[in-house]
């Protein structure tokens, strides 16, 4: 049976209305994905523009905030026809943020998520720590049905030293707090592989970078864009290549990819 490439981005565009304005169009098609998961769109349904709803053979599903307006938001683009679209994982609490979309296909299922940013709070670390824990036992019901996941998105955690400069004097901020870390500690040892990481233990990439102090002229970053995939792909050998596209701008994230074959 010829094997199918299959090649998917994921990119937190921070506004998709402002980065429609540079070049986000022509970055796409360069990109050439057959799915492309956006987050932190920060838009609603009827905001949505000709060439949002209408990129070039792509079918597009989006998931809206419903709890405040220009907040959060995600979409997914496929060439591909899902089986199913789902939008959340059945609880209020975390989908009315609008921070899910699931494309369900026979070979895999995807998702696309914006994991929340505990900075704000007690009370949203608090969110962000119980999302995480929300969407893996969803997640981890799919797996005991079979189901081989892809999840890709802004998790919003640094995991480990190499995935952020510098880490020292930033490690009591949130994004690299031990317990967020742990957390995709916990992701890696249910049987969650970081693709990048794993095929490139070594390299020093970041794919988020402060609009401050020339961060992103000078490469003090962080990673906290990620596909994982669940283990039973890695065994399949599906994932050929991982890639951080630090050449592609327009927000404060740069895309990140993983390239299948299947």
């Amino acid at each position: 049976m010829p094997e199918q490439t299959i090649k998917l981005i994921s990119w937190n565009v921070n506004g998709y209305r402002a980065v429609m304005k540079k070049d986000f169009l022509t970055s796409i098609r360069s990109l050439a994905a057959d799915i492309v998961g956006l987050q932190e769109t920060k838009i609603q349904e009827d905001q949505l523009t000709r060439n949002m709803k209408a990129i070039d053979g792509y079918e597009v599903a989006f998931s809206f905030s419903t709890v405040k307006k220009g907040y959060s938001g995600v979409a997914a683009y496929s060439r591909m026809v899902p089986k199913a679209v789902r939008h959340g994982i059945g609880n209020p609490r975390f989908d009315d943020e609008g921070r899910i979309v699931e494309l369900e296909f026979d070979a895999f299922t995807f998702f696309n998520v914006y994991f929340p940013n505990g900075q704000a709070s007690n009370e949203r670390l608090q969110y962000k720590l119980d999302f995480y824990q929300a969407f893996f036992d969803y997640a981890g019901r799919l797996r005991k049905q079979g189901k081989s996941l892809i999840i890709a998105g802004d998790f919003n955690t640094a995991h480990n030293e190499i995935d952020l400069k510098p880490p020292g004097p930033i490690s009591k901020r949130s994004g690299f707090l031990p317990v967020e870390r742990q957390w995709l500690d916990r992701i890696v040892a249910a049987g969650y592989v970081d693709t990048f990481r794993h095929l490139y233990p070594d390299v020093v990439k970041y794919s988020w970078w402060s609009y401050r102090f020339n961060a992103r002229k000078n490469n003090a970053g962080w990673r906290i864009d990620y596909f994982f995939v669940s283990d039973d792909i890695i065994r399949q050998g599906w994932v050929k290549d991982a890639f951080i596209g630090n050449d592609i701008f327009g927000s404060d994230h740069c895309p990140v990819g993983v390239i299948l074959e299947i």
